[in-house]
């Protein structure tokens, strides 16, 4: 492995702790009850979706490193999937926000479409070596 699929497989492996402790995180905003329904709804749903999608990443990187694509679509189909991660979670965080609901399902939407392609790309690599 090596190139862009190396330095995300890094980037995903240094985020995974941020994920253990945003579940810290959460027991206490659980336990604390400073949160509405909706907003610890939320929360929970923004960190089970980053951890997820981190693992997602780790193994759609081992795929990647194996395709035989160019190193430009390697770089498109990497950031495709660390954009898609952040904007697909951090969507739902947006919801915390007061006033923010419309834009967290926004950015979750597109999270979602930059994480489609970025696992059909792979596909695309896999299928076509």
């Amino acid at each position: 492995m090596h190139g862009p699929t190396q330095l995300f497989t890094v980037i995903a492996l240094v985020s995974l702790p941020t994920v253990m402790y945003g579940g810290y995180a959460l027991m206490g905003v659980l336990r604390d009850r400073k949160l509405t329904e909706h907003q610890r709804a939320m929360f929970r749903a923004g960190h089970a979706h980053a951890g997820v999608l981190l693992v997602l990443a780790l193994v759609a990187l081992q795929i990647l490193s194996r395709t035989t694509l160019s190193g430009p679509a390697l770089w498109i189909a990497c950031f495709l999937l660390l954009f898609g991660i952040l904007a697909q979670s951090g969507g739902f965080f947006l919801h915390l926000l007061p006033n923010q609901g419309k834009l967290g399902g926004r950015v979750t939407s597109v999270g979602a479409v930059l994480l489609a392609a970025a696992v059909l790309l792979t596909a695309y690599g896999v299928a076509f070596p």
